[in-house]
Formats: C-alpha cells, sequence, structure tokens
C-alpha cells in the first residue's frame, strides 16, 4: 500500500489493548510536541516505508514490545483521519492491537504510561479525535 499524502505527515497510532483498557503513553517533558501529553503509541511512517511496517516498528521502538510475541497487531487499520500536528497537517492511521503478554518498556520518549478504560484516557488525553477512536475501537470486558 502506497501513501500519497503530498504535504502531510504520515503517521501511524496503535490502540494496544487489553481487558477493557488501552495503553496510554505520556510525552516527555523535554519532547518538542505536545510534552507532558497522553496519547497511545505512535510515530512517523518513514520514506520508503509501509504503514503497518512503521506501526511494528514504533511499538517496539517505544514501548519494547514485538508483534506476535507480546501482542497481536491487526494488519489492516481499523480508522484514519487528518488533524493538525505542531502547525503540521498530518494524516493519523490507527492500528488496533491485542496485548499478550511482556513488560512495556518506555523509551525516552515518553516518562510514563498507563492501561485506562475509554472513559479514564478522555479524561487523560486532550486528542479528541484520538479518544473518539479509542472509544470505537477498545473492546470492552464484556466482548
Amino acid at each position: 500500500m502506497r501513501l500519497m499524502a503530498e504535504g502531510h505527515i504520515v503517521a501511524v497510532a496503535a490502540l494496544i489493548y487489553q481487558q477493557g483498557r488501552v495503553l496510554a503513553m505520556r510525552r516527555s517533558p523535554q519532547r518538542d510536541a505536545g510534552p507532558g501529553l497522553w496519547e497511545t503509541l505512535s510515530g512517523r511512517v518513514l520514506p520508503g516505508e509501509e504503514p503497518l511496517d512503521a506501526m511494528r516498528r514504533e511499538i517496539l521502538e517505544e514501548a519494547g514490545l514485538q508483534d506476535g510475541v507480546h501482542l497481536r497487531l491487526e494488519p489492516r487499520p481499523v480508522e484514519a483521519y487528518s488533524t493538525m500536528r505542531a502547525g503540521e497537517p498530518m494524516v493519523l492511521i490507527i492500528y488496533r492491537a491485542e496485548y499478550l503478554s511482556g513488560e512495556v518498556r518506555r523509551s525516552d520518549e515518553h516518562d510514563a504510561h498507563a492501561w485506562l478504560t475509554p472513559e479514564e484516557f478522555a479524561a487523560y488525553s486532550s486528542l479528541h479525535k484520538l479518544v473518539k477512536a479509542v472509544q470505537r475501537w477498545v473492546p470492552s470486558e464484556k466482548w
């Protein structure tokens, strides 16, 4: 799948879930964009990189979790939307992953993490479109 988003940043985000909760990460204070912001794992798609490969890379880099070992990443995105990030237009492609096991090992990009219900995530995060995606796509414990 080749992306055409000229003039836009193309990024991916992961909704990693377990027992009705999503893995939320708080951006480190030294981050240039959104320090202290609560989000899900995310990152830019590098030139020539496929979005799914970018998602696997970002999950491993930012949380030390590997697809097929610590989680099961769904191969198709569940949602995509456009937004502004640090004053630049961005297309965000959202994937969903079921957490299986393993310890979250944060990179220096984040200084905290928590497993939050969609309601708790809405209270922590100011990223309204991402909050809506979490509410839509994180399965409740009843599923």
